[in-house]
């Protein structure tokens, strides 16, 4: 193996910092799943060198695609290296597969949509014949522009613990990285049938007369489904991580009780309740 003479690190300008500061990196669970599955792989002390960089803003760019993730880390030397980290895209057949199983189960397509990672996904990819994580470091090709012989250096590290939290703020792109996009994924979750199939009622049922029409007794369930929501704030949720937020809790926890609360008056007046007060939490906004 080439001797490898060691040169200080140049710091990185407009460099990606992590959220984390010490400690794990990932906030939800698809995030610390994709670190514990990395570090699980037994790849050396570079790692360690890698959280450095990673929380020091080293990494300079990082892209996800179909089936490679690529970027810029700032080492030792005047120009940042290339580093490449290559996982196998799933094939058509296979997300087929996969998307069947999560179509026969409504509470999975709900999370999805809402922007969240359901906790049985592997399950479903696993019944599928198929994984949505790697499972072993043979399932890795990675490349680095870096004059370093190890493999993976740190920066290649650094980038592994940035695709975690990439995920956190997106777990969509962990989708992407197997092979879907996320437009795919929203258009083969879409409804079969239209929303005009689903809430227009056919010639028939019309009632005939101006009275019976403007009661509306002949149209049962005219509204549509008004029972309580199971995820409230989807766009947000959504969103993933807010940059500029400095509150002590994610965005989305602190305004999630403010959309239920929303959600539940809305409901009591339609019905002919009262509304009551939303609670308040301007001190962390």
């Amino acid at each position: 193996m080439p001797f490898y003479s060691y040169k200080p690190t140049r710091e990185a300008t407009g460099g990606i910092k992590s959220r984390s500061r010490k400690g794990a990196f990932g906030e939800t669970w698809w995030a610390k799943q994709w670190v514990s599955v990395i570090e699980s792989f037994e790849l050396g002390g570079r790692l360690e060198r890698g959280k450095l960089y990673a929380r020091k803003g080293q990494v300079t760019r990082i892209d996800i695609a179909p089936g490679i993730v690529s970027a810029s880390v700032q080492g030792s030397s005047s120009r940042p290296y290339d580093v490449a980290i290559r996982i196998g895209a799933l094939s058509v057949a296979e997300w087929d597969r996969v998307l069947a199983a999560v179509t026969q189960r409504a509470s999975l397509i709900a999370k999805l949509l809402a922007g969240e990672m359901p906790q049985d996904i592997g399950d479903v990819f696993q019944d599928a014949g198929v994984a949505l994580f790697p499972k072993s470091k043979r399932d890795l090709t990675t490349s680095c522009s870096c004059p370093d012989a190890s493999n993976p250096c740190k920066h290649i590290a650094a980038v592994y613990y940035l695709i975690g939290e990439e995920f956190d703020r997106d777990p969509f792109l962990i989708f992407e990285l197997r092979g879907l996009k996320r437009a795919e994924l929203e258009a083969k979750l879409a409804p079969s049938q239209s929303v005009s199939q689903l809430s227009n009622p056919t010639v028939d049922e019309l009632p005939a007369g101006a009275a019976a029409f403007w009661i509306g007794s002949t149209l049962p369930n005219a509204f549509g489904d008004l029972s309580p929501q199971h995820i409230h704030g989807a766009i947000v949720k959504r969103l993933g991580g807010v940059p500029f937020w400095r509150g002590d809790r994610p965005l989305y926890d602190v305004i999630a009780p403010l959309y239920e609360a929303a959600a539940n008056n809305a409901l009591n007046l339609f019905a002919g309740g009262v509304a009551h007060s939303v609670p308040s939490s301007e001190h962390e906004l």
